[in-house]
């Protein structure tokens, strides 16, 4: 229960940034959480950097929804690092 209202917490969060939310709301948010992230830690932040998504849509979309998380100023859990997020861009040849 907790896990479906975290999803249904962050898919209100992109609502305004992603067309189709609605119909692919729930799916865009679970693709963003098991995509390819690269963590890096320093003395006061975690940085959480994601890899691009399958369009370049969604990836801009995953990058909004960073910022977004970046103003809570979320600590990960068991320390004082605060949580950084980001998304690189698609870049297609």
């Amino acid at each position: 229960m907790v896990a479906y209202q975290i999803e249904s917490d962050l898919v209100g969060q992109i609502r305004s940034l992603y067309a189709r939310a609605d119909d692919e709301g729930r799916t865009f948010i679970q693709a963003a959480l098991q995509s390819t992230a690269a963590i890096e830690p320093t003395k006061t932040e975690l940085h959480i950097k994601y890899a691009p998504l399958i369009s370049p849509h969604r990836s801009k979309a995953l990058a909004a929804l960073c910022e977004i998380l970046n103003q809570t100023n979320t600590q990960f859990p068991g320390t004082e690092l605060t949580m950084r997020f980001s998304a690189e861009q698609r870049r297609d040849l």
